[in-house]
């Protein structure tokens, strides 16, 4: 069980949002906040006792890890109680859920009525954080980010493994930010200091999806899920009947898709998985994949919950597996099932775990979805855990991750030049020959739509 803690994480969350909003009242083009009213103060504490009432019911640990769960959503109301704005109260919801300290479990605010991006993306590599990715046409690429940038601060907050998932949450998913401030060092040494705008693209506030009256809404929604299906998509390089390269973003994948995978797979001496930033997904996906890979049924882990303890054994298992050579790839955005199935891999010694350590962030939860309001209606959600997972050696992988057999880490210059060290290297461990230059070019990156 963890120490109870008044989480640095609590502060880390408020301390980031807070320089957000001097940050926001900065820009001399930003509207006035409206007013917070008595209405809006008391639907933000309906959203926290609702939330509360749920974590109260279904959290794994019924002794939140020593922490006073009552006395923490107290001092949360009485935050609510003297804010002044929806964005600081919607903050003190948000830092009583991560006083719990799990990754898994975490506030979702109201949906804005934008889209945002800040036109770049950076990663921890190591205990470093780097620009990975800059937009063609960004405010970002305009003022001289690149990527292989080192990132020494972003809005004036040393970025490290254990607070970029925060800032990353609170200037994409809690407090949007018209801008970040970053405190760049290039690969040659030079030092800068960037004020990165982000592109903001209105959303319609009302759709209409009966398509009565003409509009077209209905098919806006069925082409946005469509691009978010395509870049969520499974893709696949194959090196004659040596090598096949599975980029796999996420555990997203039904029976029938990771069976048409696997059989892909047995055509060929050597399978990579690359699970690079995945984040996770489906624990059914988990399964699938598992039993895909070997010849024997395999226990997964177990699932701890308040209310027992259950194996988490494969779905189902392939008559015809993949037994070839496998080499697993994971990094520090390789989260939850990414970190689960590199594990089981590295435990039943069935292949190689190559590249950087993982995030650290494997608990098993479900998201709830919840509306206040009559009339006008406001949206809102948490995710809650509802299990640990504990590997087979007896460990959970929380806050721990998995660090690969063999660590490798892109360079600056790597990134700069869109080079990829780390998949050139299990291609050699395949036997197949491949320069990191060409490794770079196979799975370009796509850039969610904004416009």
């Amino acid at each position: 069980m963890r120490a109870p803690r008044v989480s640095t994480c609590v502060v880390a969350i408020l301390f980031f949002t807070f320089s957000a909003a001097r940050s926001e009242a900065q820009q001399p083009s930003q509207a006035q906040q409206p007013q917070f009213s008595s209405f809006e103060r008391e639907r933000a504490i309906q959203m926290l006792e609702t939330i509360s009432s749920d974590i109260k019911k279904h959290y794994y640990d019924p002794k939140f890890h020593g922490l006073d769960w009552d006395a923490r959503v107290q001092e949360a109301k009485d935050r609510v109680e003297k804010s002044t704005s929806q964005n600081a109260a919607l903050s003190h919801i948000a830092g009583a859920l991560d006083a719990l300290n799990d990754s898994h479990t975490f506030f979702l605010p109201p949906s804005r009525p934008y889209v945002h991006d800040y036109g770049l993306e950076f990663q921890m590599i190591g205990d470093r954080c780097f620009v990975t990715r800059v937009r063609p046409g960004s405010d970002a690429e305009s003022k001289g980010v690149k990527p292989g940038d080192e990132v020494l601060a972003i809005n004036g907050f040393q970025p490290t493994r254990q607070n970029l998932w925060q800032m990353d949450y609170v200037f994409h998913t809690l407090r949007p930010q018209l801008s970040l401030r970053l405190d760049l060092r290039h690969p040659a040494g030079a030092t800068l200091q960037v004020e990165a705008a982000a592109k903001f693209r209105e959303l319609q506030r009302i759709k209409d999806l009966t398509g009565s009256s003409g509009a077209g809404d209905i098919w806006d929604l069925f082409r946005a899920g469509e691009d978010a299906r395509h870049l969520r998509r499974a893709r696949v390089e194959e090196f004659g009947d040596d090598l096949m390269i599975l980029k796999l973003p996420q555990f997203a994948f039904s029976q029938s898709e990771v069976e048409e995978i696997i059989g892909k797979a047995r055509k060929h001496k050597a399978l990579i998985i690359d699970l690079r930033e995945n984040p996770g997904g489906a624990i059914d996906t988990l399964k699938y994949l598992t039993g895909g890979v070997f010849e024997n049924e395999v226990k997964v882990a177990d699932r701890v919950s308040r209310k027992d303890t259950k194996p988490l054994t494969e779905k189902y298992h392939a008559h015809n597996p993949f037994v070839g050579k496998l080499v697993v790839l994971i990094d520090s955005g390789s989260a939850s099932c990414s970190e689960i199935f590199a594990r089981v891999v590295q435990l039943e010694k069935r292949g190689t775990i190559l590249g950087d350590h993982s995030s650290g962030k494997v608990m098993e939860s479900r998201h709830y979805s919840y509306s206040a309001g009559m009339g006008v209606t406001v949206f809102y959600g948490a995710s809650i855990t509802e299990a640990d997972v504990i590997m087979t050696d007896g460990k959970s992988l929380e806050n721990v991750g998995v660090t690969p057999d063999e660590t490798l880490l892109p360079t600056a210059a790597d990134l700069a030049s869109g080079r990829d060290p780390v998949l050139a290297r299990a291609a050699e461990l395949a036997g197949v020959k491949m320069t990191p230059e060409q490794a770079g070019k196979l799975f370009p990156y796509e850039w969610p739509k904004v416009e």
